[in-house]
């Protein structure tokens, strides 16, 4: 019913119950004791009638509700212990599987991320996984239990009269059949709904993200349409995997109807020509009525598994993915580093497009170098390669003289600080953002990268100080406020290399001007990458680096470059008329 790699899936799922054995195996005695106590019901049915009800024996009656009520006690015991051990073991066993998946995802490279949405790596952790949780111990309850109970029925039943077992058995394989196809609709149904759910999860996702994007541009209905679009292509497909799964069960009972019709009218000919008792045939009867619940169960069990293996397919392409930026095995850490920067014939391409070509550079201790240029001309993808985001395709990039890739990444991330234009702060307090980078920092620490950055006298300003926790993204702070706050961060971090990108494109002039005094203070002594799309700010950068479609196309401070008139002329001319003509206009 399962195909070969069906098999390998679910076998892969069940490794990681090893560490649970313990429990598994309460649960298999457990079950054990269920399936004795319905194979007991079963055998039972024999003597009631032929020695309590056919004689009429009243000294016997008052033991029937006895043997009642302790075999359904036994019975219970055994399921309260079956449930809840297989319960607790499968939600442990799903804990460590989202652990795993949750860590391997913080591993994996910036250039898969890229490639694939948040709402997708959410929908996969929570969604997938849950499934999976539930779905596998319904099939290690119920596989277990019903199994075991089979067994026991169906030797109860071949010792009781192995030719009416035989006729009981004839529409048998024709159960599976049907299984098999259901089995198949429900997993392709199943899978394909949980990649809907994972748009779905994008989509509620991007939409809190940009509620204040939505909101100005009045889109509300176009966001409602567009997820009741996705959530009704949800509902079709978990409306498939119902029809499919529902199929199942009436598809068995037919097919158990015939077999025990053919043991009803095989067995009252045998009572009457006196092969057997109605005591035999009853318990017989009940132990072949009994055996096709299990049956059923079991079969049914099938499209669980189809269910499991469609989330855990899911899951294990994100746990099958290597990531592409990893430690050599010769990696070093460098301690701290002197500054020294060196972009050696470095070549890089997206996908087959080329970014970067034949790119070299070379940058001192300390030496504020500026990278401009119109968009998508490299620059961010330079500063990307020195962080290594991404790994060069040719050539190298080396720090004091080490090729990046061959240190190790916990020594690369401590000597380069970045300061993002993207201003992301975490919903944490005000000191919980600024020790993101130095969990361990002192208060004294934290306050005095806070007054490096202007940005002491607003956090004391807060109803709690440097205890407010500042939301979602920071959204209850100015953007020269969240701006000022990462600035703090790397000021605490005090790595020897910075990156600043685009530090200041989205502020105001007023913000602009602290943030710009702020990151003066983080600037002092370190080797300093600026990109900037203002030329104003970066006039005074020792060295600026003019890049145009991957490559170096003018050098030089900003005099020299200004009287050379080239490139990088046009451009700062560009900005200057387009300012002046804006104060022109006002």
């Amino acid at each position: 019913m399962v195909k070969r790699e069906g098999i390998d899936v679910l076998r892969r799922v069940i490794c990681y119950s090893r560490p649970y054995l313990g429990r598994i195996a309460l649960v298999v005695c457990a079950s054990i004791l269920v399936g004795a106590t319905d194979v007991a019901s079963a055998k039972l049915v024999q003597p009631l009638v032929d020695k309590v009800l056919q004689p009429q024996d009243r000294a016997l009656i008052p033991l029937v509700p006895f043997f009642i009520v302790l075999l359904f006690a036994v019975k219970g015991s055994g399921k309260f212990v079956q449930e809840y051990c297989i319960k607790t073991a499968g939600a442990l066993v799903v804990q460590d599987i989202r652990n795993e998946l949750y860590s391997h995802c913080l591993k994996l490279s910036l250039g898969y991320f890229n490639q694939n949405t948040a709402g997708n790596f959410m929908s996969r952790i929570l969604n997938d996984v849950g499934v999976m949780q539930r779905a596998t111990a319904d099939m290690l309850v119920d596989g277990i239990r019903e199994s075991v109970t089979l067994v026991g029925l169906l030797g109860l039943a071949f010792y009781n009269d192995w030719k009416l077992t035989s006729v009981a058995f004839l529409v048998l394989p024709l159960a599976f059949f049907p299984g098999i196809c259901v089995g198949r609709r429900i997993k392709k149904n199943s899978k394909a709904g949980q990649a809907v759910l994972g748009d779905l999860t994008a989509i509620l996702q991007e939409t809190f993200s940009g509620m204040k994007i939505i909101k100005s541009f009045g889109t509300e209905e176009r966001e409602r349409d567009k997820f009741m679009r996705e959530n009704r292509n949800f509902y079709h497909f978990i409306r498939n995997v119902a029809l499919y799964d529902s199929l199942s069960a009436p598809i068995v009972e037919v097919l158990a109807s015939i077999g025990v019709a053919a043991v009803f009218w095989f067995g009252i000919y045998r009572v009457i020509n006196g092969v057997i008792t109605l005591g035999q045939l009853f318990s017989f009867g009940t132990a072949i009525i009994m055996m096709y619940v299990p049956l059923r169960r079991l079969i049914k069990l099938n499209n669980t598994a189809q269910t499991v293996m469609g989330a855990a397919e899911r899951v294990f392409e994100i746990l099958d993915h290597h990531p592409d930026i990893t430690d050599a095995p010769d990696a070093f850490s460098m301690g701290r580093a002197r500054g020294e920067v060196v972009f050696d014939h470095v070549h890089f391409a997206y996908d087959g497009q080329t970014v970067l070509e034949d790119f070299s550079l070379h940058v001192s201790p300390g030496e504020v170098v500026a990278l401009v240029g119109p968009s998508g001309s490299g620059k961010t993808t330079i500063v990307s390669l020195l962080l290594r985001f991404y790994d060069v395709q040719k050539g190298c990039v080396s720090i004091d003289g080490h090729d990046v890739r061959k240190i190790a990444s916990e020594s690369l991330r401590r000597n380069v600080a970045l300061v993002d234009q993207e201003t992301f702060l975490f919903n944490d307090s005000v000191s919980g953002n600024i020790r993101y980078g130095c969990p361990d920092a002192s208060e004294e620490a934290v306050r005095k990268a806070a007054v490096a950055a202007y940005a002491d006298q607003f956090i004391r300003e807060l109803p709690a100080g440097y205890d407010e926790i500042i939301g979602d993204r920071g959204v209850r702070l100015s953007g020269g406020q969240r701006q000022r706050l990462c600035i703090a961060r790397a000021l605490l971090m005090d790595a020897p290399i910075l990156v600043l990108d685009e530090a200041t494109s989205a502020l105001d002039t007023e913000s602009e001007t602290v943030v710009q005094k702020a990151l003066g203070n983080l600037m002092r002594n370190r080797t300093t990458f600026v990109i900037a799309h203002r030329l104003s700010t970066i006039c005074g950068a020792d060295k600026i680096v003019v890049i145009d479609n991957g490559r170096v196309v003018e050098m030089g401070s900003h005099a020299e470059l200004m009287a050379a008139r080239g490139f990088y002329h046009k451009l700062y001319e560009f900005q200057f008329a387009g300012r002046n003509g804006e104060m022109a206009s006002g």
